[in-house]
């Protein structure tokens, strides 16, 4: 079975990226609402096989990587308004079932009754290197404290709203990938993935 791969951060970012574009104010309501009648977001494979982000009907994969965006990213997506639409539209992406689906709060309120929630984390500053060596390979040189300033920041923002916090599931699995090659960590989701199958199976 071909699993799909949604990427719910790409969504909220593809959100930041029309509101600046716009200038929408995000403390106007009525702004904002309009604003979210005129964004589609949909997720397209590339001839490589990766998986894109399109934003009304144009690639912003890139675009939304950026620090910019990443800055703005969780004051956006703080709002009612911005999470009810997106929630929407990924409930509507599950309904066909066979999804991956990646975010902070897939597992809590997105769907809490998924087969398989796995909570990921890393420390800070290899999370920092990470996107540091990411954001390289697109041709962008940011300095690591600043992008590790920008993911901790982040965190706060997101762990502290009252709108679909982060937060781990009760039932989640937690896998630390700290000192974990991104081959190990994708050995170790396939594994958790297999035993839920079988546990299904010999139900």
């Amino acid at each position: 079975m071909a699993y799909s791969y949604i990427d719910t951060g790409a969504m909220y970012r593809a959100v930041t990226l029309y509101f600046l574009q716009n200038h929408v104010s995000v403390s106007n309501q009525k702004e904002v609402e309009k604003a979210l009648e005129n964004i589609t977001i949909e997720f397209r494979i590339n001839t490589s096989g990766q998986n894109q982000a399109y934003l009304n009907g144009l690639n912003v994969e890139d675009e939304i990587r950026k620090l910019y965006v990443a800055n703005k990213v969780s004051e956006v997506s703080a709002i009612a308004a911005v999470r009810h639409a997106m929630v929407d539209q990924q409930r509507k992406m599950g309904k066909k079932k066979g999804l991956v689906m990646d975010g902070r709060d897939i597992g809590t309120v997105v769907f809490p009754e998924a087969e398989l929630k796995i909570f990921m984390t890393a420390d800070p500053l290899v999370r920092a290197q990470r996107r540091q060596i990411e954001l390289m390979g697109k041709g962008d040189v940011l300095d690591i404290e600043e992008i590790l300033e920008n993911i901790k920041k982040r965190d706060i923002i997101d762990s502290t709203r009252a709108e679909s916090p982060l937060k781990q599931a009760d039932d989640a699995v937690v896998i630390d990938t700290t000192y974990m090659t991104l081959d190990e960590q994708v050995d170790q989701v396939i594994l958790l993935a297999d035993m839920v199958v079988l546990k299904k199976w010999s139900a």
